[in-house]
């Protein structure tokens, strides 16, 4: 038994559930039900105050949000391995003059380096071997390898300052999702599933979708975790393919009809339970049999692009039509936004180029460039992007030194954490504008910082949420996404 566990051997959490059930218990049961009539006049508080800015009817454990909505949902286009900042969005000139200098010791200043390339005799710097051009009203330096994303520059606000703790992959990924780089906390779509609950019965609070063959890092579905919150808020897989999530078809033979049945008589005996141990994972499982079942309609219909026009999959791209890509997987996230799904995460792996960075991120830039301004563009048009927040980037960014040998095509980029770029739009965030400020070697922060947990917290924050108290408690702490650190970043928010 845990240490932090009391002496009946229940969490506090845990027995903060009982109690709550006894009480209900009691006062459903008594004789005339007056209790049962004043518990639920307590918990019923007035619904006109509750009706613009409340979570409660949605199953989320907030009764009121601590600010005014800016973003109804989120879609998060992760690219795994870390994009290079320097050959995408952070223009340094004087890296291109110095190319193939040796990295001043003035500028590391003795920070650490991976195993990669901490045994290397020299630290040769290497500029971008990529035209940059100023793009939209704004003048928003871009690479050339981003025609598409150059056409929305004018809606996308360009962080530059962005920098974590974590310098390998795994901890780094696991910090961007879940507020920690040890394994084991909620990701994010669980804490706002947990925190605002759903606005569709029918389809999961949280989807996750994954970009097929492209390599690179592995991924986890603890990335996509409920951590010690109830199962019921985990992200739920799609994928490619007649059947997008796992084990939800029928098997043959079976009907509509002897399915209900057969979860109405399961229900019923998940009830008996419950009732003699009190466990919330019962309700949970329950609550999950259930969205099962809808979901063998829903997710169909909503996976089914049959009715998408033509023109719609010429502007994500001629990928848009083969199940699984990165183009595909934009146009799905964007008809689950139109579902009113609260957290849609994207995973597209292959950027770690620590070799052949010119023909590696040439080629992922490619694959991801004309659909993620399509989602904007797509978004924009049917007047959802005001209510939908879009983020894009990776874990971290790559070094302004060559890992290796420099050569003209073959050289490569090591990890950098320090800083790296990312870009935001909709969803309350000011479009056209770039925030942060890196050294003229693109090597160390140099203007207005913007480290993880204020990524996190100013998510939170758009979505009507104080990252500060939406917390939730175990083993005898209270534990959040943004652990003890954090600060909205108000300077990019509309």
């Amino acid at each position: 038994m845990n240490q932090n566990e009391m002496n009946l051997g229940f969490s506090d959490q845990r027995l903060e559930e009982m109690l709550r059930v006894n009480r209900r218990n009691f006062f459903s049961k008594s004789a005339l039900g007056i209790g049962s009539l004043a518990l639920s006049s307590m918990l019923s508080p007035d619904q006109s105050e509750l009706k613009a800015n409340s979570a409660k009817n949605t199953g989320g454990i907030l009764k009121k949000l601590h600010h005014p909505v800016k973003a109804k949902r989120v879609i998060y286009l992760f690219q795994s391995g870390g994009p290079s900042q320097l050959d995408l969005f952070d223009y340094k000139p004087l890296l291109n003059e110095q190319h193939g200098k040796e990295l001043p010791a003035s500028v590391r200043k003795g920070q650490r380096l991976t195993t990669m390339s901490a045994n290397q005799a020299s630290l040769p710097m290497a500029g971008s071997p990529f035209k940059f051009s100023k793009q939209g009203e704004a003048g928003t330096m871009m690479s050339d390898l981003l025609p598409f994303t150059a056409k929305i520059a004018d809606d996308i606000c360009v962080v530059k300052s962005l920098h974590t703790e974590a310098i390998n992959h795994d901890p780094a990924i696991t910090f961007f999702q879940t507020g920690s780089q040890i394994a084991g906390r909620p990701s994010i779509g669980s804490w706002l599933s947990y925190g605002l609950g759903t606005e569709n019965q029918d389809l999961p609070t949280f989807c996750v979708l994954i970009s097929k063959d492209t390599g690179g890092q592995p991924l986890f579905s603890r990335l996509w975790g409920n951590g010690f919150l109830p199962s019921v808020h985990q992200g739920v897989q799609f994928r490619a393919g007649k059947n997008p999530i796992l084990y939800l078809k029928s098997p043959p033979g079976i009907s509509s009809q002897s399915r209900r049945k057969m979860l109405d008589r399961l229900k019923e005996l998940h009830e008996e339970e419950y009732q003699q141990v009190l466990d919330p994972e019962i309700e949970a499982r329950i609550s999950q049999y259930e969205m099962a079942y809808r979901m063998q309609t829903s997710v169909p219909e909503v996976t089914n692009m049959a009715d998408e026009p033509e023109h719609v999959f010429e502007m994500y791209g001629p990928d848009s039509k083969k199940p699984g890509t990165y183009a595909a997987n934009c146009l799905l996230a964007r008809r689950l936004a139109e579902k009113d799904v609260r957290f849609i995460q994207l995973y597209h792996q292959g950027w770690d180029q620590h070799g052949g960075l010119v023909g590696g991120i040439t080629n992922k830039c490619k694959q991801t460039d004309q659909a993620s301004a399509a989602l904007i563009q797509d978004l924009k048009q049917r007047g959802m992007l005001d209510a939908t927040l879009v983020i894009w980037g990776g874990e971290f960014g790559r070094t302004n030194y060559c890992q290796g040998k420099l050569t003209p095509k073959q050289f490569g980029r090591d990890h950098h954490p320090r800083c790296f770029s990312i870009w935001m739009a909709g969803g309350g965030i000011r479009p056209g504008i770039s925030y942060g400020e890196t050294d003229e070697f693109g090597y160390n922060l140099s203007v207005d910082g913007m480290h993880v947990h204020d990524l996190q917290a100013t998510l939170l924050h758009l979505l009507g949420i104080d990252h500060e108290k939406l917390t939730y408690k175990y083993q005898g702490r209270r534990f959040r996404l943004t652990d003890i650190h954090g600060n909205v970043v108000k300077q990019i928010l509309s």
